[in-house]
């Protein structure tokens, strides 16, 4: 198995939730020399140094400071943390007749079915008592074994089920996590607590989703796809990491930028999403450390470039009609640069143009993903931070099939094609 491909699924088979992915993002930054910076305190930069910034346990701010003057601009790689999925609600247990099921909620939008019948568990943040109450304490906890299951309808109950089915996210969506009419009230704090070996009635809360435990795995005649929950967006993250750091030894004139934001399933707008200013604030305070000026800022912006980073609809063989004619991308094809007339893309000509040349540096093929006009598209981080940070930019993505399905397939090719035009950017 290539490096990259076996690298990344050992990168998804860590990043269960969003939490999790940054603080694996951090464990491979630490590895590398990069150092912590917390945004209350003052920031000593040097050029040439590497850092990084955690905002809310799940975003991530790695950069190394160019070598260049404070007007020298940014080369960002921007991607997110998050993936749809299932939310723990507060008092989640529910006793039935014979078995417990917890109470969620969906989180963004994902393909409810494909969660059905698979091996399900926990995993998330945990607050716990501390002695200043404005700061509790932060633990990461994982249930690192099968511990719940949404069982679907038998169809001798649903004769059409196969002719499709409107689901009740309140209803049909519940996973059953026990058997048996005993006690259940506080069952998660109580499976938390022995997890994390600490007094339940210490956890004052949490952020925890489901998420699926079967691992990332090649699958193909030649091996040549890779299925796995949280390929969108996870892959775009190992991608801009793997560039990032595989670069990191050469020295650069622009400070090279990895943004790994969350909550883009949700529309961006917390302070940990692309429609915060933290992008912004990071890099003024980075600018203002190497001693520039607000108009240095403004001009290093001016100068700068950002690739939003979010898979792409590859062409499905069994749904033609569901595409574009003529631009659709296929999975194998290389890296793709999404498009779209009414701006939910930050690409532009200009923008396509250098993306496009990058990818000719780079000896990688590269493709265009265009809607269908009948068929409405998502929108993702890139023109969303542009109405914070006027940046020139463009949006790309790899493609995947089943898109926010439980499992999601992608090209191992198209990774590594991916990584090398990261690195090329990084590069310039």
């Amino acid at each position: 198995m290539n490096k990259y491909i076996s690298d990344l699924c050992n990168f998804l088979d860590n990043s269960p939730v969003n939490f999790w992915a940054a603080r694996t993002v951090c464990d491979r930054l630490d590895t590398a020399g990069f150092k912590a910076l917390d945004m209350r305190d003052a920031w000593d930069i040097t050029p040439g140094g590497k850092y990084y910034v955690i905002q809310n346990s799940s975003a991530v701010f790695a950069f190394i400071a160019g070598t260049g003057e404070p007007v020298a601009g940014y080369h960002i790689i921007a991607a997110h943390s998050d993936s749809p999925g299932f939310r723990i609600k507060p008092r989640c247990e529910m006793q039935c007749d014979g078995a417990v099921k917890l109470n969620t909620e969906v989180y963004g939008g994902p393909i409810l079915y494909t969660w059905f019948d698979r091996p399900l568990s926990v995993a998330g943040r945990v607050m716990l008592r501390s002695d200043n109450p404005l700061r509790p304490s932060t633990r990461l906890v994982r249930i690192d074994r099968p511990l719940l299951v949404i069982p679907d309808l038998a169809i001798h109950f649903n004769r059409a089920v196969n002719d499709g089915v409107k689901l009740s996210k309140q209803k049909d969506m519940l996973p059953v996590i026990a058997l048996g009419n005993n006690d259940s009230q506080g069952l998660i704090r109580n499976i938390v607590a022995a997890e994390l070996g600490v007094d339940a009635a210490d956890i004052l809360d949490y952020d925890l989703s489901l998420y699926l435990c079967e691992g990332a795995r090649t699958v193909g005649l030649h091996n040549e796809m890779i299925c796995s929950g949280r390929i969108d967006d996870l892959s775009m993250v190992h991608a801009g990491l793997t560039a990032l750091l595989e670069g990191a030894a050469s020295d650069s004139r622009f400070t090279r930028v990895l943004a790994v934001f969350d909550n883009e399933e949700t529309g961006s707008g917390t302070k940990q999403g692309a429609a915060s200013p933290i992008l912004e604030h990071i890099l003024r305070r980075v600018n203002t450390s190497l001693g520039g000026s607000d108009d240095d800022f403004m001009r290093a912006v001016a100068d700068s470039f950002m690739i939003s980073a979010d898979n792409a609809h590859g062409f499905h063989p069994n749904y033609a009609e569901k595409y574009d004619p003529t631009n659709h991308p296929v999975l194998g094809g290389g890296p793709c640069i999404k498009v779209n007339a009414n701006c939910k893309y930050m690409t532009d000509a200009d923008s396509a143009a250098v993306f496009a040349s990058i990818c000719e540096l780079a000896e990688v093929p590269y493709q265009y993903f265009v809607n269908h006009s009948d068929v409405a598209g998502g929108s993702t981080l890139g023109n969303i931070l542009t109405s914070r940070i006027p940046l020139r930019g463009v949006d790309m993505g790899a493609p995947v099939w089943a898109m926010h399905s439980a499992c999601e397939t992608a090209s191992t090719a198209d990774h590594v094609y991916t990584i090398k035009a990261f690195s090329k950017f990084f590069a310039l």
